[in-house]
């Protein structure tokens, strides 16, 4: 089937195509700074991640925007609101870190075209009824101490205090990390916006799928982020000699694991969600030996909780089934569980009105992937924009966007931020 034809092409105004240039050369700028000396690697509370938010910074602050660092590290700025308020707060961001071997774009983007809409409305004059505070977290990624969504839970108060014994690869511990960086742990409450009155948070993300370049439109709106749960699986038959035991009476547990991958990927599809194996390991691992274990891993992705855990019971029934039916024991381990968020109807529209007067078309997609937004969620309305990459390739240096998608999304973003400028004058006049 030929793909859907492209909406006329939307033409940015010279400030925006020479913002969106801005953008591009600033991504290639923070690449930069990496550990790595031949890729993209930049974890929380690093020599890199400081650098990173002193460059940040040092653009907002010649944006003439107000910029700090908080208590958990994470990057802050702020066009303010006129006058002595009090003042309702928007949040706009994103994350600064990486994965290690990571693109240019991943968080890094929306944190740019964040700061670049906040300039363009500062230059132009433009008051808004609320103060506009960008995020640049610290950590999303957890690359460094394993425990993801650091920064963004900070800003939440969500922070878990068992979390400073968190130690990297090296031994450190997280409480050490954050003292070094210059933050004090016993402030990180410090770093909370729960309480305040918030009017949202906004973020544009690179999508990391393929779904925009499918519908050869540049921006996307997602309604959700879906929930995952991840398991560890364990399928326990007999090991024996591949030679001397007949294929009629072994129990081989690789044999019994490769149909339940299989079994994976079918309920996957008939829940309609997304569901993977990464990781597969049989014991004892010799190549003479029928092997008696295998484990694996199973990640499964939902934009409703509850069709998640309808395939995951579906999936370890038929598993179960599968297993016994070859004499075989089956054993799951829960590793991970995060709920799905929604994103605030309200928000989509105003997201979808701003896309649509692009003359572009939204396209609706559940991020498959998480994102700060559902540390946020909690406290207050979320909304995404997505962004079209090329390929849909994400956490690899073939990460690509274009300059016209780019301006694309900064348009999108400003008219947002006049919108919900109208709408809060409107609501509280």
């Amino acid at each position: 089937m030929d793909a859907p034809p492209e909406l006329p092409a939307f033409e940015p105004t010279p400030a925006q195509r020479s913002a969106a240039a801005r953008i591009m050369a600033r991504c290639d700028e923070l690449a930069a700074l990496s550990s790595l000396p031949d890729g993209v690697y930049r974890s929380y509370l690093t020599k890199e991640h400081a650098r990173c938010n002193a460059r940040v910074s040092g653009w907002l602050e010649d944006a003439g925007l107000a910029a700090w660092q908080d208590a958990a590290g994470n990057l802050c700025g702020r066009l303010a609101a006129p006058g002595p308020g009090p003042h309702r707060t928007l949040l706009l961001g994103s994350h600064l870190d990486t994965v290690r071997n990571a693109g240019k774009y991943d968080g890094i983007l929306g944190v740019l075209l964040a700061l670049e809409a906040m300039a363009a409305l500062r230059a132009a004059g433009e008051a808004l009824p609320f103060h506009v505070d960008l995020l640049g977290f610290g950590d999303e990624e957890g690359a460094r101490f394993g425990t993801t969504l650091l920064g963004s839970r900070a800003v939440a108060g969500s922070w878990e205090p068992a979390w400073f014994d968190l130690r990297d690869g090296d031994g450190t511990t997280l409480g050490d990390a954050l003292a070094a960086f210059g933050c004090d742990p016993a402030n990180i409450g410090r770093a909370s916006r729960a309480g305040e009155d918030l009017v949202g948070y906004l973020e544009v993300h690179i999508e990391q799928g393929p779904v925009l370049e499918d519908n050869n439109q540049p921006l996307g709106v997602v309604p959700s982020i879906a929930g995952a749960r991840r398991f560890r699986v364990r399928v326990s038959g007999r090991a024996g000699h591949a030679g001397t035991v007949p294929m009629n009476m072994r129990q081989d547990a690789l044999v019994a694991a490769a149909g339940a991958v299989h079994l994976v990927e079918r309920i996957a599809e008939r829940f309609e969600i997304v569901a993977t194996v990464g990781q597969l390991r049989c014991y004892p691992g010799a190549p003479n030996v029928i092997p008696g274990d295998c484990e694996f891993s199973v990640d499964i992705r939902a934009g409703r909780d509850r069709t998640r855990d309808l395939a995951v019971e579906a999936l370890q029934d038929e598993i179960g089934r599968l297993t016994a039916s070859r004499g075989m024991r089956v054993s799951w381990e829960e590793t991970h569980r995060a709920t799905a968020v929604e994103c605030a109807s309200w928000l989509q529209r105003v997201l979808e009105d701003a896309v649509l007067a692009l003359g572009l078309s939204p396209v609706s997609i559940v991020s498959g992937a998480g994102h700060d937004a559902m540390s946020l969620a909690p406290i207050t309305d979320v909304g995404m924009l997505f962004v079209r990459c090329a390929g849909g390739i994400s956490h690899h240096p073939a990460e690509a966007v274009t300059e016209e998608d780019v301006a694309a999304a900064l348009a999108a973003l400003e008219l947002t931020l006049r919108a919900l400028a109208a709408r809060e004058g409107e609501e509280n006049p």
